[in-house]
């Protein structure tokens, strides 16, 4: 794996390494040996997979609040997504600030987004299908999120939206203030 830190401070863009031969290719995707030499999470509690049928789906802003913070690490394995991690770490020099990255199958990146970070993204091909790995398990009460049209991070969401859940709408917007995770 080829870990390629991002601007903002704890986020990281994964590559695989690929050893290929007549019968294709292998890669390693998660070590945790790899991860904690690197200054990663390397703990795992829970994978998820999020199938999107339309083009133009936005999931997020999410996050969960401490003591249940979460790091993730997302890659697409089917279509591609535009990936979105807000930083809300209480004493980041970067705290609201934004990064993008494309994942897709094709170009086989992962994200890895640290505990203090909330996560959206939106999809750029029909039938897109994210994985991800998961530091904690859900817990429900601990859930939150902000908008995803949230005029303070001013986000040029590259499509528009054909698919949002009622919920990702009802989030509130960027404060600054309470919402945001402790360091």
């Amino acid at each position: 794996m080829i870990f390629t830190p991002a601007r903002l401070p704890g986020l990281v863009l994964i590559d695989l390494e690929r050893h290929e031969d007549d019968r294709g290719w292998f890669a390693r995707s998660w070590c945790a040996r790899e991860f904690a030499a690197h200054g990663l999470d390397p703990q795992l509690a829970q994978v998820s997979l999020s199938f999107n049928r339309r083009r133009g789906t936005v999931r997020g802003f999410h996050y969960q609040r401490a003591p249940y913070a979460e790091a993730k690490l997302v890659r697409c394995v089917r279509g591609a997504l535009w990936d979105v991690a807000v930083d809300l770490r209480a004493d980041s020099p970067t705290r609201g600030e934004w990064q993008a990255f494309e994942l897709s199958a094709a170009n086989e990146c992962a994200l890895y987004i640290p505990e203090g970070f909330a996560h959206g993204f939106q999809t750029l091909a029909p039938d897109t299908e994210i994985l991800y790995m998961i530091s904690t398990y859900h817990v429900p009460e601990a859930a939150a999120g902000l908008r995803y049209d949230d005029p303070a991070f001013a986000i040029p969401w590259p499509l528009p939206v054909a698919s949002i859940s009622p919920r990702d709408l009802a989030w509130p917007a960027y404060s600054g203030g309470t919402e945001i995770l402790p360091a």
